[in-house]
């Protein structure tokens, strides 16, 4: 159970395809260009951390022990994997992200 890595780093672009035409080789680590638009996070925030993780579920209840929320959404349990959010003491979103066993 814990943090094995970061799984990406989200920001708002105001040409989100032409930043993403990047290509990587190896695993599943992501610098991907959100529309400046988005409502995936906060507008007022311009990046979300996302921290690759293992076992998300003990992880969330060890974090709930400790008295930090921890968001889950029914729609965050995708192909892709499993999702859930904490955000630090300035609101800043950090995504656990899950993949696919």
């Amino acid at each position: 159970m814990g943090v094995t890595g970061i799984g990406g780093l989200f920001f708002p672009s105001r040409d989100p395809e032409a930043r993403a035409n990047w290509e990587q080789e190896a695993g599943m680590t992501v610098f991907a260009p959100f529309a400046a638009d988005t409502d995936y996070f906060a507008s007022d925030q311009s990046f979300m951390l996302n921290l690759r993780v293992t076992g998300l579920d003990e992880l969330a209840a060890s974090l709930e022990a400790a008295d930090i929320a921890v968001e889950r959404r029914p729609e965050w349990e995708t192909e892709y994997g499993r999702f859930a959010r904490i955000h630090d003491p300035e609101g800043l979103p950090i995504e656990l992200w899950e993949p696919p066993a």
